[in-house]
């Protein structure tokens, strides 16, 4: 449990889920895993929001599973992946993690349960009760924008305290609320910040790392802002966070992840940007603004090589 707690740190990504035909398109998805292995990232994440994972079938979830992880014994990095798992019930969560129990991963993310709005002492009793059930450790999912709850400081310490409980992916939307979790967390209770936007923030404030959809696109510079930052080189850092800031929003200006997947079909990393209802592709205007910035940024016309570079299929 220890080396797992340890690799809950740096830059993790929520991969996409590229679709063909209504389908899990396999031959992107290797291509998409194949680059960010070669890549500085330390985790992935599937299956959650950026994946679509409400939108898969329990059959889709597996094979996403294991093509991933057939992904990534063929590039010859093994890095850790989390799934992400989503639900109100908590008896359908156990049921949810008795499914997958076996599946080749390493964690679960799980957010706050939607719509029913549970009390403080209801989210608490529902994620011990996850903990305790699942045989992979968990990541917690604070989120309350979509959740329509959100935990408190109270209820994250005290889940913090559980050995089966890792770490954080924190989207709360306060800061002083996440500096205050983070100057009283245990030691070994990770917090990872899901808001792309206060990234640079997040790091400066002490977080240990992030889960960022904006890190499909220069990955490297994302990756950048935190390696200079540990290494105390704070203007490089800024510098490196100045280059991609603006990408944090342009990704978000539209329901995501439907401008990733624009961009990384643009790239040639996937072979369409499809996504799955009530998810829609971007709007005409916003694919020619993200056509733009990939000019802007020297990427125009790089699908072709993209493809010869990255041979998965």
């Amino acid at each position: 449990m220890n080396d797992l707690r340890a690799r809950v740190q740096g830059l993790w990504l929520p991969l996409v889920t590229p679709f063909r035909d209504g389908e899990i398109d396999s031959s992107s998805l290797r291509r998409l895993v194949h680059h960010y292995a070669a890549g500085p990232i330390d985790g992935l994440i599937l299956a959650a929001t950026s994946g679509e994972g409400m939108l898969l079938s329990a059959s889709e979830l597996a094979r996403l599973v294991d093509e991933v992880r057939s992904a990534l014994d063929d590039s010859g990095r093994q890095l850790p992946i989390c799934l992400g798992l989503a639900g109100a019930s908590t008896a359908r969560m156990c049921e949810a993690i008795d499914a997958t129990a076996a599946w080749p991963i390493d964690f679960y993310l799980i957010s706050s349960p939607y719509y029913l709005r549970p009390s403080q002492r209801g989210l608490h009793q529902h994620f011990t009760a996850l903990a305790d059930h699942a045989a992979w450790p968990l990541v917690l999912y604070n989120i309350p924008y979509r959740s329509a709850v959100g935990m408190t400081n109270e209820t994250l310490l005290a889940l913090a305290e559980h050995p089966n409980i890792v770490g954080l992916k924190d989207c709360c939307a306060d800061r002083a609320q996440t500096v205050e979790l983070l100057r009283h967390r245990p030691a070994g209770f990770s917090v990872l910040t899901g808001e792309d936007a206060q990234y640079h923030d997040a790091l400066t404030d002490g977080a240990d790392g992030a889960i960022l959809l904006s890190a499909h696109v220069e990955t490297a510079t994302f990756a950048a802002v935190q390696t200079e930052l540990a290494a105390g080189n704070r203007d490089a850092a800024l510098a490196a966070w100045q280059r991609v800031s603006e990408l944090t929003r342009l990704l978000f200006t539209e329901p995501s992840p439907a401008p990733a997947k624009h961009w990384l079909w643009r790239l040639g990393l996937i072979d369409s940007p499809e996504v799955r209802s009530p998810m829609v592709a971007v709007s005409e205007p916003l694919a020619a603004r993200l056509d733009r910035e990939m000019a802007h940024r020297g990427l125009a016309g790089t699908a072709a090589s993209a493809r010869d570079l990255v041979k998965a299929e």
